[in-house]
C-alpha cells in the first residue's frame, strides 16, 4: 500500500487559517517551525512556506529571532477592523442587493442553517466561523472583486478580533439580524439592506470587550489535532 503523501504548505495554511477561524489556535499563540512540522510530518521548508502565506493574510507575524506568532490585534487595531467594516460593508450590501439572484438566496438560507446546526451542537468555534463566510459571500454576490478581497481580510481580522475580546455569552450573530438580511437582498432592496448591515454592524460592536485579556493557550498539537 502507498503511503500517504505530506500535505503541501498550501494544504496546511488552509487548516491552520480554519484552526484560526475556529478558535482552536488564539492569538498570540507561538507556531513553532519545528512543532508545526511535527504535527504534519512535513520539513521546515514547506512550514515556512505555510507561514509565509498566513503572514501574507494578516493572520501571523513573524518576528526575527523569535518565530511565528498567531497575530494578536490591539484594542486600537480591534477599533479600526469594525470601523473599515462599517464603511465598506453596506455599500457592497447595496450592491449585492441588486445583483441577488434566487440561487444566491437559496445559499445564504442554507449557510444561515449550517450556522444553527453548529450552535446546536456547541460548536460555536464553527458557528463563529460560518458567521464570517455569511458576510463574505455577500460580498461575492455584490461581484466587486477588489473590495470583496479588503473584506476577507477585514473578515480573517474579525476572527482574531472576536477570540480575544467576544463577550462569550453573546458569542454569535443573532439569527434574526442575518435572515432580515437575506430577506432584503431577495427584495433587492438596496437600501433596506445598507442599513440593515449598518445595524448589524453596530450591534456586532457592542459584543465587544475591549479591554486587555489574559492568555489562556493549550498545546498547538491538542488545538490542532483535536476534532
Amino acid at each position: 500500500m502507498q503511503a500517504p503523501s505530506a500535505p503541501t504548505a498550501e494544504k496546511i495554511a488552509d487548516h491552520l487559517t480554519e484552526a484560526v477561524h475556529e478558535h482552536k489556535v488564539l492569538p498570540g499563540m507561538k507556531l513553532s517551525e519545528d512543532e508545526v512540522g511535527e504535527i504534519y510530518s512535513v520539513g521546515r521548508t514547506v512550514v515556512r512556506q505555510a507561514l509565509r502565506r498566513l503572514a501574507h493574510d494578516g493572520l501571523v507575524t513573524i518576528e526575527r529571532n523569535r518565530g511565528a506568532f498567531v497575530a494578536k490585534p490591539t484594542i486600537k487595531e480591534a477599533r479600526e477592523v469594525f470601523e473599515a467594516r462599517a464603511l465598506l460593508e453596506p455599500r457592497i450590501t447595496h450592491a449585492a442587493a441588486e445583483r441577488s439572484t434566487d440561487a444566491d438566496i437559496a445559499l445564504l438560507h442554507r449557510h444561515i442553517d449550517d450556522e444553527h446546526a453548529a450552535v446546536h451542537a456547541g460548536n460555536s468555534g464553527m458557528a463563529l466561523k460560518l458567521s464570517g463566510q455569511f458576510h463574505i459571500e455577500i460580498a461575492r454576490i455584490a461581484d466587486q472583486k477588489t473590495i470583496e478581497t479588503f473584506i476577507r481580510q477585514l473578515i480573517s481580522r474579525s476572527s482574531l478580533v472576536i477570540a480575544l475580546y467576544w463577550r462569550r455569552r453573546n458569542a454569535l450573530c443573532e439569527s434574526d439580524a442575518h435572515h432580515a438580511l437575506v430577506d432584503a437582498l431577495h427584495a433587492h432592496n438596496g437600501e433596506a439592506a445598507a442599513e440593515l448591515m449598518r445595524e448589524h454592524l453596530r450591534d456586532l460592536v457592542t459584543q465587544l470587550d475591549l479591554r486587555d485579556q489574559p492568555e489562556q493557550f493549550a498545546s498547538l498539537k491538542d488545538a490542532l489535532l483535536s476534532p
